[in-house]
């Protein structure tokens, strides 16, 4: 439209939005579209779980926005040792310095009463795999929800990732670990389940889980081509016997 961008299509608000979706995944979009329409990130996902037909439930942490903040050494290149604070989910996950902190903003929001219900009642709570800074470790931030984590009679089981992301160059997988006690000292995990390959030398990584009260669980779990991703069927058979056994 000439009259929202100029004749070139470029610079007025409909390439400002245009660009502002660029690398987004399509269900975020989608979940966005429906927290719209909905006016709920509740119901949002409980309708696209329908949609997709798919078992269990997907919850929030809050139902208020929350924004990720971290305290990056090194995002400039040209300037190693200067420390920076980094916005956002996408751009602390792609940044190219080492994470030395982590916020929430705003700092205490609420967290979600359905979120609170399913942590009290959970038999297993399964941290990981997954973005350790921005996807693991926000949980532990939310004041409400940390205390229901530590408070819950569930046991507590940690799968590690397969191998360092942008966001965790520099970290061994023992500090992932020890990432965990940093943001909620009083987190107390039962197992910690990773592949024999991606840990390397096991001692450290089992006394870092020990440290958490855990015992190291190691199995064959990634995918047989050699790329760090975990074979669902493969995971899935090492979770089988673990999660079915006796306290």
């Amino acid at each position: 439209d000439p009259a929202a961008g100029g004749e070139d299509g470029g610079g007025g608000p409909a390439a400002a939005r245009a660009d502002g979706l660029a690398g987004h995944a399509v269900g975020n979009l989608v979940l966005c579209g429906l927290m719209e329409l909905l006016g709920d990130p509740v119901a949002a996902l409980e309708h696209a779980g329908a949609m997709l037909g798919a078992v269990g439930r997907v919850l929030p942490m809050s139902r208020e926005p929350v924004g990720i903040e971290a305290r990056v050494r090194g995002a400039d290149p040209t300037a190693p040792d200067e420390v920076r604070t980094v916005r956002g989910q996408h751009q602390v996950a792609v940044t190219t310095g080492r994470v030395e902190s982590l916020r929430l903003t705003p700092t205490a929001p609420a967290a979600c009463a359905e979120a609170l219900a399913a942590i009290g009642a959970a038999d297993w709570l399964i941290f990981g795999p997954g973005s350790w800074y921005t996807s693991v470790l926000p949980h532990l931030l939310v004041p409400q929800l940390a205390d229901a984590i530590v408070s819950s009679p569930a046991r507590r089981l940690v799968t590690l990732n397969l191998a360092a992301e942008k966001e965790t160059l520099g970290l061994s997988v023992a500090d992932h670990l020890a990432a965990l006690h940093w943001y909620l000292p009083e987190l107390k995990v039962d197992l910690v389940l990773a592949d024999a390959k991606a840990v390397g030398d096991p001692e450290p990584v089992e006394r870092a889980a020990e440290s958490l009260g855990a015992r190291l669980v190691l199995a064959p779990v990634a995918v047989i081509d050699g790329t760090p991703r975990h074979d669902p069927a493969a995971l899935g058979a090492a979770l089988v016997p673990v999660l079915g056994a006796d306290r």
